[in-house]
């Protein structure tokens, strides 16, 4: 009896391996979705931002959570705050309402729009992706300090070395999501 036992739990265990080597894909296609995948397409498109980049950041800002609001005030599946999508959309002619700025960034599009853009303004900046997650997570002011001071270096070869600790972890987790995505949709 208790071989049997022993023998069934085996074959348990390994039917559960098999599922999880055939499905692999699909498990993980389950936890790095692609939503928002018209709206993310327009935006990639528009504003020359790899698609599984802003996926990536979507992901890592807000899990696709579309009524995300952080206890520092950044709005929306992008994880906006008012002052830079502000400040984004006048530069770039978006139109949005500037009199309810922080309900029109829960709406999908508008966030994707102006993050997407926002994102694109960084990469053009600093022509490197990890320093560009840098800026986005701790702001162009931080980073362009780090880079003066040689904290951080502008190739990203030091990324590591980044001194915040939320910033630090934001690059980590947001790079390792866009090397997930890329594996996942780039078959």
């Amino acid at each position: 009896m208790k071989h049997n036992k022993i023998l069934i739990f085996i074959i348990l265990i390994l039917v559960a391996v098999l599922f999880l080597v055939f499905f692999r894909n699909n498990i993980l296609k389950l936890l790095y979705p692609k939503t928002y995948q018209d709206i993310v397409s327009k935006y990639h498109m528009q504003y020359d931002v790899d698609e599984e980049l802003i996926f990536a950041v979507i992901k890592a800002e807000s899990n696709f959570n579309n009524q995300a609001v952080s206890n520092r005030g950044a709005v929306g599946v992008m994880q906006l705050m008012e002052e830079t999508a502000n400040e984004v959309a006048r530069k770039n002619d978006i139109i949005i309402n500037y009199n309810n700025l922080k309900q029109d960034l829960l709406i999908v599009e508008n966030n994707i729009c102006i993050g997407t853009k926002y994102l694109s303004m960084l990469l053009e900046k600093y022509q490197n992706k990890e320093v560009a997650l840098a800026a986005y997570n701790a702001g162009i002011g931080t980073v362009d300090n780090w880079l003066e001071k040689d904290v951080i270096k502008a190739d990203g070869s030091n990324i590591e070395n980044i001194p915040y600790k939320e910033t630090n972890n934001y690059v980590r987790k947001t790079l390792r999501a866009y090397k997930m995505y890329k594996e996942l949709y780039n078959i």
